[in-house]
């Protein structure tokens, strides 16, 4: 899992009144749990849009007041209208115990159902994993050379070691489907 680093500082009043002083100065009230107490803090708007607004999952070195804790985004908020982020949880991660995430699905090679004029549909772009954070990958990547037109890739063939992927089994994750301009592949394994 890729790493970003993020500093801040701790926050003495929490309310609405108070958060709403924060982000009028460029700054996001933000809060990290996961182990004992909750720590109030904020961090620059700028800083954390580079973590969020990215088709990355980032594992956060987070900096308060010269302690350091490893953590996740859990959840944000944002502005319904200027989609600005409002508000950041995050969670505290040790190495022992295990964490919920979704993590980004990237596929790799050309389909020869693609090739042949078929359509290629995605329909995860992230699948939720249950592992620890040792063991994580900066993302689940799928080879789809070999997807011919009618076939498709399930959660079931998805393996990533020393950790479970919770969406349903029987999903489909990938799939080449017929399109109007397609030619049938299977000659191609007369030859």
């Amino acid at each position: 899992m890729k790493t970003a680093q993020l500093s801040g500082s701790s926050r003495a009043n929490v309310g609405k009144k108070d958060a709403n002083a924060l982000r009028n100065q460029g700054l996001v009230p933000a809060v990290l749990y996961g182990t004992g107490e909750q720590t109030h803090f904020s961090v620059k708007e700028n800083d954390i849009n580079k973590i969020v607004f990215s088709p990355d999952v980032y594992k956060v070195e987070l900096d308060i007041d010269g302690k350091k804790h490893s953590a996740i985004i859990r959840e944000l908020q944002q502005h319904p209208v200027k989609d600005t982020i409002q508000h950041v949880d995050f969670y505290e991660v040790t190495d022992k115990k295990p964490i919920k995430i979704g993590l980004p699905v990237r596929l790799e090679g050309s389909a020869r159902g693609v090739l042949a004029g078929g359509r290629l549909l995605q329909v995860f772009r992230k699948l939720r994993v249950f592992g620890l954070a040792k063991d994580l990958p900066d993302a689940i990547v799928v080879n789809i050379t070999d997807l011919r037109i009618g076939q498709s890739i399930r959660v079931k063939n998805v393996e990533i070691p020393n950790v479970t992927v919770l969406d349903p089994a029987n999903a489909v994750v990938v799939s080449i489907k017929k399109s109007r301009n397609s030619v049938d592949d299977s000659a191609d394994d007369a030859e």
